[in-house]
């Protein structure tokens, strides 16, 4: 298979992973309304005589509100959406207050958004009302509150910023972020003690782990004995982050008030990888899905897929992995984990001297958004580097300065959707032919 035809199926193959995460169908189909039941997921409720309130946070927030409005449109009293700005937002119903909070780092926005969540949600309280939460990854930014009135947008700003260039795990960043909000780790379920709720996801994170989708604002913390102020430590930012922050992730204590509410995962990074490995075979690739490739520091799992994908004997062959690498940040230039994956893997194949194969890497965030790029991701094959040379390129030096979206802007090899209402983590594709 010639290479520019490897190149269009890698890009037909993302497409298809994508159009399968569509957040609004998703919670178009989850909701429904018959006379006076509401049915959640496999939750009812009877709302003959109740209100029905709706916050919503997350990169996928909107769509999700969309959907929700689809299927129950005027039953809705009043909802409160933090999301993501696009240039083509869809209007919402006047019942609904937009907010933009900000990502990858909160704004003003993020905090005007969780007081007004904080007063619908006394509200509901107080009426004993319905109360749908749509969440999804992004929301950690999104939505906030500091857990002490020492603590800054300055700081909460400063802090994050720090916390996803350290190369800390998500698990990671979660726990500390818990530690200083009033909103993460179950801030916003115990508000609602008496009113009747539940929670609908579109999953950033591993099955099993939706505590971590926007830090979990509707979920109690998990229990996986993480100590924010350890994890500060083992990344040298106890001298570096603000002293507000510090007291407060030294002070930390999970939240003792977080009741288990019903919550269904309604897309998740599988959904796009099964879609994913599904085309590959429709369009005739030998297809292996490595689940297990999913978060490790990056250069490692550059290696691992290479490696996995030289593995399969059959060709043409597909590689399909997901999940999110860790990536730590060097420089100041443009770019995030899956333009640097793809980078990575050019750079190891271009050093192969046996390599006999047409093979093309693609990474993409299935959010739109890759790091500081306005990209998803990149795509690239063993021929890219070389192209690089003869321009001119040193592809190490761009690595050197975080700044892989500077590489691929130049190789004509930007992935750009703009932000698709969803986010279901990353989707990477190898796919390798005989020349």
């Amino acid at each position: 298979m010639r290479r520019d035809k490897l190149r269009n199926a890698a890009l037909d193959i993302f497409q298809h992973a994508l159009r399968s995460a569509d957040a609004r169908a998703a919670t178009r189909n989850a909701v429904s309304l018959q006379r006076s039941i509401l049915r959640v997921g496999e939750t009812e409720f009877d709302v003959a005589n109740r209100p029905v309130y709706v916050v919503g946070v997350g990169k996928a927030a909107l769509s999700m509100a969309l959907g929700l409005n689809d299927s129950l449109g005027t039953r809705i009293t009043r909802a409160i959406v933090s999301t993501a700005l696009s240039p083509a937002s869809p209007m919402l119903p006047s019942t609904y207050a937009v907010f933009f909070g900000g990502h990858p780092l909160p704004n003003q926005q993020s905090l005007d958004a969780a007081q007004a969540a904080f007063e619908l949600l006394k509200r509901a309280n107080d009426e004993g009302a319905v109360v749908i939460f749509l969440v999804s990854g992004g929301g950690s930014a999104m939505m906030d509150s500091p857990i002490s009135s020492d603590i800054t947008l300055q700081d909460l700003q400063l802090t994050n910023s720090q916390l996803i260039k350290c190369g800390a795990t998500i698990h990671e960043i979660n726990a500390i972020r818990r530690s200083i909000s009033e909103v993460k780790g179950g801030g916003l379920l115990a508000q609602v003690r008496d009113a009747a709720v539940v929670t609908l996801i579109v999953s950033d994170t591993n099955l099993g782990d939706e505590s971590s989708v926007a830090s979990g604002p509707t979920l109690p913390a998990p229990k996986d004995r993480l100590i924010p102020y350890e994890i500060a430590q083992r990344y040298r930012l106890v001298a570096s982050l603000p002293a507000s922050v510090v007291t407060a992730i030294g002070n930390y204590k999970p939240n003792a008030n977080v009741l288990v509410r019903p919550s269904y995962v309604l897309l998740d990074n599988q959904t796009a990888v099964r879609a994913a490995a599904d085309r590959a075979r429709e369009l005739g690739f030998e297809t292996v899905s490595a689940l297990d490739i999913n978060e490790q520091p990056l250069d490692d799992g550059a290696t691992m897929m290479l490696s996995r994908a030289r593995d399969i004997k059959k060709k043409p062959c597909c590689l399909i992995s997901g999940g999110e690498f860790s990536c730590r940040v060097s420089g100041d230039g443009r770019g995030g984990r899956n333009l640097e994956t793809v980078l990575r893997c050019l750079v190891k194949l271009h050093e192969e001297a046996s390599n006999a194969s047409h093979t093309v890497v693609l990474s993409a965030g299935t959010d739109g958004i890759d790091g500081s790029s306005f990209a998803a991701g990149a795509i690239g094959d063993e021929t890219t580097v070389r192209r690089a040379h003869e321009l001119g390129l040193n592809p190490t030096e761009f690595l050197e300065n975080s700044d892989s979206h500077g590489f691929f802007e130049a190789l004509d090899g930007l992935i750009v959707t703009g932000p698709t209402g969803t986010n279901v983590r990353d989707i990477r594709i190898v796919l390798t032919d005989l020349p």
